[in-house]
Formats: structure tokens, sequence, C-alpha cells
């Protein structure tokens, strides 16, 4: 980018940039002088100085170029770190300035900007003889101790890199491109005493032990007042938690929790009092945060967790949290049986009637999805009544609903009607309109249902009174109906032949009785007989 376009302020901090990472010092403070070159306030360049001077341990002057950036770009955050990282490496190095007095014997005057320029490059060119002259010249052993303390990790390589310069036929050998092993050696050893040097400047071994101890009475002072901190911080984290959990965003709830459970689990006993409390309250927000998130599985674990937290403090509301909603995910997944072994355990730990209502209700509704219509009935009952002592519109709506359903499938239409009925005008009193609807299209279905339920029971007296052995179809019927009117037609046909053969008899002795002299009379009596008895039968037949 620089051979397209030379000089470009951009490409100039970029390249000091990696120069600093490298250890480069002095190639970062070229690039980064010849990028203010053409402009003096460009904020990038004066940062990247100051950075530059800051690393070479030149505290006083990276102060300086903070200062300019910091009065020209007042917003940027970079430039006021700079300031207070440089003030206190000098306060490290020279002392706090309330214990230095200062004699103004003469007049005093600011140093130019090219002053300190060439003074900044003066001192590179110094640290950079004094490395070429580390070579013939070892520097003064520093005791190992404060060594170890001021590179840390870094320690075990520079005695690594002094015990190779013991090897003196390593060090006469050379690398393929020419270069001395002694002389990289050599430089790897300069730059770990450039850096022991910028580190104890920056922060020496006494600001060191300053600071720890300063840390240890703060520990000490934190630590009395812990617990009223420690309050503070869960109630806010709890509140936190609730938040995001109603607020439709149970992911971030979730990650909460987390967070502080772990953080709390780290806590003694005696920082945190009702700890385990605690806990199992976090599983439990957990666990509802994975509800909501369709995490089945994990939703069950985290509140079987608080169940367990529970039950092992002792702790009686727990539990009956816990065992409400490991009954409303075993819901959630179909496993009805589940939900009401465990609700009913619940049942007893129950303490207002609102809780009562919610946990008859869903007992119920399991029931009805596993076709238990009876119990669904029971406890949609109870619900009902429970509802009707909190005196809650909306729960009065749904037990009655339950208990409405349940009496469908009990085919017990009548009253599924009249608590259907009863559900609308609480859905009416309520204003809740997608109930109205759904209890009217549910009232459509009863009311057929019961019709048809009303036709076959009148169809029922002539099947009551049938015999088992007997074909009731329309063909039999007409031909038993014909049946009896031939017998009846034969049976009348038979009485009158039999008031025929008593006239004929009664003649008979008529005769024997009175003589010839009245045959003329008798025949003509009986003559007179066989006429009305002949009209007699004509007048039954028709």
């Amino acid at each position: 980018a620089l051979k397209l376009r030379a000089g470009d302020k951009h490409c100039l901090v970029a390249r000091s940039k990696c120069y600093l990472k490298l250890g480069d010092t002095e190639n970062s403070l070229k690039d980064a002088e010849a990028s203010l070159q053409n402009d003096k306030t460009f904020s990038k360049g004066l940062y990247q100085k100051a950075e530059t001077l800051y690393t070479m341990g030149d505290f006083e002057f990276a102060l300086v170029f903070y200062h300019r950036g910091y009065r020209l770009r007042p917003e940027l955050q970079k430039f006021r770190l700079g300031i207070e990282k440089s003030q206190e490496a000098i306060v490290n190095c020279v002392g706090s300035p309330s214990l230095v007095k200062l004699e103004n014997k003469e007049d005093l005057c600011f140093i130019s900007r090219q002053a300190e320029s060439k003074k900044a490059n003066q001192k590179l060119q110094n640290k950079v003889t004094m490395d070429q002259k580390w070579t013939r010249k070892q520097r003064p052993v520093r005791n190992p101790k404060t060594e170890r303390q001021l590179l840390g990790e870094l320690y075990a390589d520079k005695a690594y890199l002094e015990k190779l310069l013991k090897d003196e036929d390593l060090m006469e050998s050379s690398t393929k491109q020419g270069i001395k092993v002694a002389d990289l050696v050599l430089s790897g050893i300069s730059y770990l005493d450039t850096r022991s040097e910028f580190w104890q400047q920056q922060k020496p071994i006494y600001a060191r032990v300053r600071e720890r101890k300063l840390r240890q009475q703060r520990w000490i002072r934190d630590k009395k007042r812990k617990p009223a901190e420690v309050g503070r911080y869960i109630v806010k984290s709890m509140e936190d938690i609730d938040m995001l959990l109603t607020g439709d965003s149970p992911e971030e709830s979730c990650k909460k929790a987390e967070r502080v459970l772990k953080r709390i689990q780290g806590w003694s006993d005696d920082e945190v009092p009702n700890k385990n409390e605690l806990i199992g309250n976090l599983h439990s927000c957990i666990g509802n945060a994975q509800l909501e998130m369709g995490q089945m599985e994990a939703a069950l674990q985290s509140h079987k967790m608080d169940l367990e937290f529970a039950r092992q403090n002792d702790l009686r509301d727990a539990v009956s949290r816990a065992l409400g909603n490991v009954g409303r995910v075993y819901a959630r997944i179909g496993k009805f049986q589940q939900a009401i072994d465990t609700w009913e355990e619940k049942i007893p730990m129950a303490k207002s009637s609102l809780e009562k209502t919610w946990l008859f209700h869903e007992i119920g509704r399991c029931y009805l999805e596993l076709n238990e219509a009876g119990a669904a009935q029971n406890y949609g009952q109870k619900s009902l009544q429970s509802a009707d002592e909190e005196g809650d519109a909306e729960w009065q709506l749904h037990a009655t609903v339950l208990v409405a359903q349940a009496q469908v499938k009990l085919k017990d239409y009548r009253s599924a009607i009249m608590n259907f009925e009863k559900a609308l005008e609480k859905a009416k009193l309520i204003h809740n309109e997608a109930a109205q609807k759904a209890i009217i299209i549910a009232l459509d279905d009863v009311s057929k249902s019961f019709i048809e339920e009303l036709n076959k029971r009148r169809e029922e007296p002539t099947i009551a009174f049938s015999s088992p052995d007997y074909d009731f179809s329309s063909e039999n019927t007409k031909d038993d109906d014909s049946e009896k009117f031939r017998e009846r037609e034969e049976s009348e046909q038979s009485a009158e032949n039999q008031d025929d053969e008593k006239q004929k008899e009664d003649a008979r002795n008529y005769k024997e009785e009175h003589g010839n002299s009245k045959e003329g009379g008798s025949e003509q009596e009986n003559k007179e007989k066989e006429s009305k008895g002949d009209e007699r039968r004509r007048d039954r037949k028709e």
C-alpha cells in the first residue's frame, strides 16, 4: 500500500502498530513520526507515537503526546486511559509528587516539540548502542528472585538462553541465512532485559508489594461488608432473571441464571446463609426458561434438581413449587399419568384456594386426556368449588368448561348443555370473545348429540316389548296382521255355525213336543229364524 501511495499516514500508523507488536520500537517510532510529518494534528499518529514511547519506557514524553491527543479529541477514551497509565508509571518510578519539593531559583521554560523529538531519538540511539555493547560487556546480574518477579513466565526462557551461551561450539555456528547463533541468543537476552527494565519502571517491586498489601486490605474490608453486597447482588440478579423471562427473552434469562448459579456455588455458606435454597430457586428459573425455549428434557432435569435440593433441606414451599413445575413439564410432553401423580402429591401442600383451583383443573384436564371422564368431572367440580371460594371469574369459566367436557364424554348431554350455558355467561362477563366462540361451537355439537339421543329413545318401546325370537321387519309385520285377520274370521264363522246348530236343535225339540198339527206353523217359524240368522251373519261379516 505504501508503494502505491507513499507517505499515506493511515498506512504508516498500521505498519507502526505491526512493528510495535513485534517489539521493534525503533521502526515503530519512525513510522509514527512519519505519519505526523504533514499533519501534526493527526490523532491516530499522536496516539501511536505515545504508545511507542510508553513501550520504550519514556513515560514523560508519552504523557506529553497523550495530552496532545486528548486536547484534540477529548471524546476518545484511549487518550484518557493513556494519561492515567503514564502518570501511574511515573509515580511508580520517582514516587508521589507530594513528596518532592521544588525550588524556583531560575525561570523555567517548556521544551519545544523539536527538542522533544531530538531527545527521544537520542535516547533511542543510546539504547541501540547499549544493546550492541551488550555482547562486549555483560550487564550486572540481578537478584534471581527479583528477576523472576519481573519476568514472570519469561524467566525460564531467559535462563534457557543464558544456558545456551555456555555452549561455545553452538555459539560459533551459524544458521542457513548466515546469522550467528550467538547474535540471536544475545539479542533475545537483551530484549528480555529491556522488558524487565520497562516493567520495573512501570511497576517496580516495592509498588507491587504495596499493591498486594492494599489488595489484601481491600479484600478484608470487602469481606466485612460482603453480606449486604451479596444480598443486593442476589436480589438484583433475580429481578433481572424474572424480567428477562417475562419479557420474552428466555435465552438471556437462562444464561443470566446460569452465571449467577456458578458464582453462588463458589461462595461459602457463611457468605450466603440460604445458599441451598437459592441454588434450588436458580435451577427453577433455568428450568422455566428452558421450558419456554422448548427444551423439555433439560427443563425436566432442572426442575428435578430443584426438587432434590428442596427435599434435602426440608423446604416445604420449595418442594411444592418444584412438584408443580415437574408436573407441568410432564403434561407438556404428554406423560399425563406422571403429571397426575406429581400434582396429587402437591395437593396437601397447596395453601390458597386459587392454587387449588389451578391444581384441580390441571389434574382433571389430564384425566380427560386419558379418557377417564368420571375422574375428570370430579376434579373439575373441585376446581369450580375452589374458584367460587376465591371469586375468580376466569377460573370459574375454565372449571365449568372442564366439567361440561367431561359430561359430554359421559353422554350426560342435558347437564353438559346446562354447564356450557353457564360457561358462556362467564365468558360474556369477562369479555372473552375467543371463549365465547368456542363454547357456542361446543353447545351446537352437544345439542345435536342430545337430539340424536332423544330420537333413539323414542324408538326404544317397540323394541322393548318384542321377543328376540321374532323378526320385526316390515314384511313380517304384514304377514302377522293377515294371519291374525284370518284367525279372527275363522273364529267368527265357527261361532255362527254353532248358533245355527243350536237353532236347528231347538226347532227339532219343538216339533217333538207339539206334534204334527203344529208342524206347518213350526216350519214357518223355522224359516223366519233362518232368515234372521242369515241377516245376523251378513251383519257380522260386514
